[in-house]
């Protein structure tokens, strides 16, 4: 069992930069392929960004390629979504999640994870 806790929302500006956490607990996610997906009001969950479990390896959304890193601290079992240049578009519930991957592949489906966090806001105002 993973337990998963996000942190670093917020209330911002239009270009300003964010950095969402992810702590885990429970196990080693080093084991772990990890994600985020976000859900904004009114529309579906979307997939943001992907990281394999050693983090050879990452996966974007067309959305947020390019101003979006994701990134991992196995050390720390620490996840990060590095966010720059938000949109007011951005704005959404942040998630992350886990699932016992495979080395150097990225999951985009959110229906693959097992784990997930409880969520951490974030607004992008114009």
């Amino acid at each position: 069992q993973v337990q998963l806790v996000e942190s670093g929302g917020g209330l911002v500006q239009a270009g300003d930069s964010l950095r969402l956490s992810c702590a885990a607990s429970g196990r080693t996610i080093s084991n772990y392929a990890m994600g985020w997906f976000r859900l904004a009001p009114g529309k579906e969950r979307e997939f943001v960004a992907a990281i394999s479990r050693g983090g050879g390896s990452t996966n974007y959304a067309a959305s947020v390629k390019g101003r979006f890193t994701i990134s991992r601290d196995n050390a720390k079992t620490t996840e990060y979504l590095q966010m720059s240049n938000l949109k007011p578009g951005d704005t959404a519930v942040y998630y992350c999640a886990a699932l016992p991957g495979s080395p150097l592949v990225t999951y985009t489906a959110a229906y693959q994870y097992n784990y997930w966090g409880q969520g951490t806001q974030v607004t992008v105002s114009s």
